[in-house]
């Protein structure tokens, strides 16, 4: 990222916020997106957000959550440049906690509920089920894994009768990044981070990614998760199976090939020079654990 380019967004959101500065304090920095707390001349502080990439419209995001009374920080100062995003959002303050499963189940109710998603992209069955053949085009223009091709072919095979109940609910705005540390318990409440890759989709994604991709897949722990999704009040067709399997299976498989997808994406832009090897790892694991689930 060009460190340049985030200097003058800040100088502008600063102009916008009618602030000078006085400190930054960098939070969480990524190569194409951080997080800082900045300390202004007035003693007062702000979070600075930047991202470039396909992570620069959250601002869009953002104002559609806020819009459906989703509890998101508020939006101070927002600079929009052709490769990168700035804001300023309100500083919630540490956390008090980790965000429980069941802070994640009922929360995810809320979401869901949002239908008016508005320019968002819409991940119905048939986008779905493109899914692998696109990941087998990447693997292949990148000399991908041979199991890992293997797998996405093998999805590829099974792909529109596995997507099957996509839209079935819960259908509609879906965070897709929702894990514990996208929820923030503070003093000041309850608020939902990070909804820079959000869509309008089936909800079930966002259930399975709550235990992450790093272990194995447990469709045990998603199915009561989605138990404490419909006693928080889910449509209770989210237990209903889709495309001929138990909903949790069908989300964890499905969400491993989501996950794939962008991960295949991000190669293919270059975005893994120099780790390109511990990524294929993760695509190649993603795919096999979705081959399994899905009964490809």
């Amino acid at each position: 990222m060009d460190t340049t380019e985030v200097d003058t967004v800040l100088d502008r959101l600063l102009a916008q916020h009618g602030a000078s500065l006085a400190e930054r304090l960098p939070i969480r920095v990524w190569e194409r997106s951080g997080v800082e707390r900045l300390r202004l001349g007035d003693g007062t502080t702000v979070v600075f957000k930047y991202a470039e990439g396909p992570f620069a419209d959250e601002h869009i995001a953002l104002d559609i959550a806020q819009g459906a009374g989703l509890p998101v920080p508020r939006r101070l100062a927002v600079v929009r440049r052709p490769d990168l995003l700035g804001m300023f959002l309100e500083d919630l303050g540490p956390a008090l906690r980790e965000a429980t499963d069941d802070d994640g189940a009922g929360l995810a109710v809320a979401v869901h509920q949002v239908t008016a998603t508005g320019v968002l992209p819409v991940l119905n069955a048939r986008r779905l089920a493109a899914m692998p053949r696109a990941i087998v085009a990447r693997l292949s223009r990148i000399n991908g894994d041979a199991t890992g091709l293997e797998a996405a072919r093998a999805l590829d095979e099974a792909a529109t009768g596995r997507a099957a109940g996509t839209g079935l609910p819960p259908f509609g705005l879906c965070h897709s990044e929702w894990h514990p540390t996208s929820v923030h318990v503070g003093e000041t409440g309850v608020h939902l981070l990070d909804l820079a890759r959000a869509f309008h989709g089936p909800g079930l994604l966002d259930l399975a990614s709550w235990q992450g991709t790093v272990t194995v897949p447990d469709p045990d722990r998603l199915t009561g998760l989605i138990e404490a999704y419909i006693a928080a009040g889910g449509p209770e067709t989210a237990r209903t199976d889709r495309g001929g399997l138990p909903a949790a299976r069908w989300a964890l498989g499905w969400h491993r090939v989501w996950a794939a997808d962008w991960f295949t994406h991000q190669m293919a832009i270059g975005w893994a020079a120099g780790a390109e090897e511990t990524w294929m790892n993760a695509i190649t694991r993603h795919l096999t654990d979705a081959a399994d689930l899905l009964d490809a």
